[in-house]
């Protein structure tokens, strides 16, 4: 429509042709509005009927994609989950989060940015701490997950859990149990002497023997808290990590 108004436009400036013969130009050579028009339509007629194979070949192509046999549906998926183990069936397509959330209505675990940003999501998988909605479920067949409801025993509350009651590490509570597995998984890690960005000594093996808050910081940076509860949550962590060694096992207990 826009390019025939166009043309329309472009035609106003020719003269007017009344003979019999509007397809051809003038005696004087001109080209008269009624040719060109006349042109216009035949051209712009022929290119809507040459592109019309092209659209039936698309049209014939998406039909014999809907047509076509869908992929299997789902697989097979075995886990241990918080001490149980659980032989599933899950689409491929699916995260560990959705499926811990959605299949297994352990509903601790949280979804919050689903970009592997904010933390909510974190859960312990053998032991270490991962982004639930970046890991696909398939990915880790076989492997041992410990989720927010998984850290206590039965009424007793695991250690980080009180402590962040305690020195109320939490207000609306949506990241707090990020947070804790977060906090569980890093105090396991820095017993096994992982450095952080701001350790002093990145030449030192063994167990970090005390955490500064500096350290508890970074090494919780990728959990955040929109509430703004960083100082009850920093020391939730340290006075957990001041736990004796003895304590350390029950507390990371996973």
């Amino acid at each position: 429509m826009t390019s025939l108004l166009s043309d329309e436009r472009q035609a106003d400036d020719l003269p007017d042709d009344d003979s019999n013969n509007p397809l051809l130009p003038s005696p004087a050579g001109q080209l008269t509005r009624r040719a060109f028009l006349a042109e216009s339509g035949t051209t712009g007629i022929a290119g809507i009927l040459a592109s019309a194979p092209m659209a039936a070949s698309v049209a014939t192509a998406a039909q014999a994609d809907a047509n076509a046999a869908p992929p299997s549906s789902s697989m097979a998926l075995a886990l241990r989950v918080n001490g149980k183990p659980h032989a599933l069936q899950v689409d491929p397509r699916t995260t560990l989060l959705d499926l811990l959330r959605e299949q297994m209505a352990l509903a601790g675990t949280k979804k919050g940015c689903d970009h592997g940003q904010c933390g909510a999501c974190t859960v312990l998988v053998n032991n270490r701490r991962i982004n639930s909605c970046l890991a696909l479920a398939l990915s880790h067949d076989g492997a041992d997950v410990t989720t927010i409801e998984g850290l206590a025993r039965g009424n007793e509350l695991h250690p980080m859990q009180a402590a962040f009651i305690k020195h109320d590490g939490f207000q609306c509570g949506y990241c707090t149990s990020g947070q804790i597995c977060s906090a569980v998984g890093m105090l396991r890690e820095a017993e096994q002497g992982a450095p952080s960005h701001v350790t002093a000594d990145v030449r030192r093996t063994g167990p970090v023997a005390q955490l500064s808050d500096a350290e508890i910081r970074e090494r919780m940076s990728g959990n955040i808290c929109r509430c703004g509860a960083y100082p009850g949550i920093v020391a939730a962590v340290r006075e957990v990590s001041l736990m004796p060694r003895a304590g350390n096992t029950r507390r990371s207990r996973a």
